[in-house]
């Protein structure tokens, strides 16, 4: 039995448990769920066999340090400022680990020592970041094994409403904390290099540089700068790139409301 250790049974967590049961058999997995609420972890495990929920505070470091010694794999979903204090642990004792979120300077500073010990450490694999770096490395190395040359590169990505639960008047829904919906981006800018100019846009300016896009069947969206956008220069190995952008997509609207709310 493989043991997987889930800390966090927060919004985005409930998908990813419903995933690993449909699996749990198959694969020989079981899941132990570690939150703060000990109810919302026992909620998520659906009186499954193959779960077990506990109670974990995170800054409890015996107590956290004693389920990731246990465990196979850790899975973190927690609030990404808290990733570090278990990817620590896991370095300590050895555990590979999976998170969704943004690789932090502290987490890449583990990088080396993950290696040493024939670790994986997986972040940025959700849907953004995630999905949208394995589509976008899936159309790069396409045009590479044609003999391409790719002279620019801009993305679009986020998470949309279903067209059938489209019913309110933002054209958004909360699938993660909302907090994290207001903070996102607060205390940088985004970045990113446009006909070999280097572009800067301040969190307080970001709603008001947008642009609209129209997709086949879907209609009309708009996108803003996501993030810092020159660190996958080499990542996705376009360091001589005159053009790189990853932006976010939403429905129409939403940035001029997110310059009333988020300003």
């Amino acid at each position: 039995m493989r043991d997987i250790l889930i800390i966090g049974a927060g919004k985005s967590t409930g998908v990813l448990v419903d995933y690993l049961l449909k699996k749990s058999e198959q694969e020989n997995l079981k899941l132990l769920i570690a939150d703060k609420n000990i109810n919302q972890a026992k909620l998520l495990g659906q009186n499954h066999k193959n779960v077990e929920a506990v109670e974990l505070d995170i800054f409890n470091e015996e107590q956290r340090k004693s389920y990731i010694e246990k465990a196979s794999i850790v899975i973190s979903m927690l609030p990404a400022r808290f990733h570090i204090e278990v990817a620590r642990d896991c370095v300590t004792y050895g555990k590979s680990m999976v998170t969704a979120s943004y690789v932090s300077p502290e987490m890449q500073a583990l990088n080396e020592s993950a290696i040493e010990k024939n670790l994986v450490f997986m972040n940025e694999i959700g849907v953004d970041p995630g999905i949208d770096h394995m589509s976008a490395m899936q159309v790069l190395d396409r045009i590479r094994s044609q003999g391409g040359k790719i002279l620019l590169f801009e993305s679009f990505t986020g998470g949309l409403v279903a067209p059938e639960n489209d019913d309110n008047l933002w054209n958004y829904k909360f699938t993660w904390n909302p907090r994290n919906v207001v903070t996102a981006g607060q205390g940088g800018a985004a970045k990113f290099i446009q006909e070999g100019q280097y572009k800067y846009i301040p969190y307080h300016k970001l709603f008001r540089r947008t642009e609209f896009l129209d997709v086949d069947g879907y209609g009309r969206f708009e996108a803003y700068a996501n993030r810092n956008s020159l660190k996958y220069r080499s990542v996705y190995d376009l360091d001589d790139i005159l053009t790189l952008y990853r932006g976010t997509m939403r429905r129409v609207g939403f940035s001029k409301a997110g310059i009333c709310l988020f300003n």
